[in-house]
């Protein structure tokens, strides 16, 4: 990981206990099991299980909305790939249909809110294109 602005926009709302360097090793360390207090040395699901209780903790109405929307965005996206013919039980294919740099650019995973709008207009258009075209 390069950026780590997740981490950083809700560690910047915690209120303050002392050195700001200091609270950051501990939650590391705590999200590490003590292993490091850097967090370019955390594994990605020790990054995201750190963030998504950061977040929880600053805004705990904000992200179940998030969540919720979320989980709205991907359920959208997924309806126009089955509707394009992507197997959408079959995440393989899924990912390697998403992480193809004219769909996605990357594994339908990984793609935050805003790129699953685009991926879901890019997929409407895709298939406005070839029903137009089959006709």
């Amino acid at each position: 990981m390069k950026n780590y602005h997740r981490f950083y926009a809700s560690f910047n709302q915690l209120p303050r206990l002392g050195d700001i360097e200091d609270m950051k090793c501990t939650i590391v360390s705590s999200y590490t099991g003590g292993r490091t207090t850097s967090l370019r040395e955390m594994t990605p699901q020790e990054y995201n299980e750190c963030c998504r209780d950061l977040e929880m903790k600053v805004n705990p109405d904000g992200y179940l909305k998030f969540r919720m929307e979320r989980k709205k965005k991907r359920s959208a996206a997924l309806h126009q790939l089955q509707l394009y013919g992507i197997d959408t039980t079959d995440w393989t294919r899924v990912n390697n249909f998403c992480a193809d740099k004219r769909i996605a650019g990357k594994p339908f995973g990984e793609l935050n809110n805003a790129e699953l709008d685009a991926l879901t207009v890019k997929m409407r258009a895709i298939i406005s294109k070839r029903d137009k075209r089959d006709k």
